[in-house]
C-alpha cells in the first residue's frame, strides 16, 4: 500500500477546485446565452400567436425560459468537466498508453473495411 503526501492531495484539490471553477463559468455563459435565445421567440409568440397568448401565461413564459437556462447550465458544465478530466488523465498517464498511434499489422483490411 502506497502512502500519498499531503502536497499531492492539496495539489489535486486545488487542481479539483480550478476545474469545477471553469466548469461553473462555462455553465454560466450558457446559460446566459440559452436564456437570451429562448426569451425572444417566447416572448414574441405570446405577443404574436393567439394560441399562445391565449394558453402561455406569465408563469409559463418564466418556466420555459429558467428551464432551457437550467438545462444549457448543467450540458455545458458537464461536457467542461468532462473535457477537462480528459485531459488532465491523458496528462498523468503513464507514457506508454499516450502513444495512441495505430501500429496496423500492414495486411491489406478485409473486404467490408475498404472504401
Amino acid at each position: 500500500m502506497s502512502t500519498v503526501s499531503r502536497a499531492s492531495l492539496d495539489q489535486k484539490l486545488a487542481l479539483a477546485k480550478r476545474c469545477s471553477r471553469e466548469a461553473t463559468l462555462a455553465g454560466a455563459k450558457a446559460a446566459a446565452v440559452a436564456t437570451i435565445a429562448s426569451a425572444i421567440p417566447t416572448l414574441a409568440s405570446v405577443r404574436m400567436l393567439p394560441w399562445a397568448k391565449a394558453n402561455i401565461n406569465p408563469t409559463g413564459q418564466a418556466l420555459i425560459i429558467s428551464t432551457v437556462a437550467g438545462m444549457a447550465y448543467f450540458i455545458a458544465a458537464d461536457k467542461k468537466i468532462l473535457s477537462l478530466a480528459r485531459r488532465h488523465s491523458f496528462e498523468e498517464a503513464p507514457d506508454h498508453l499516450k502513444n495512441t498511434s495505430y501500429q496496423g499489422a500492414g495486411r491489406p483490411h478485409p473486404a467490408f473495411f475498404r472504401p
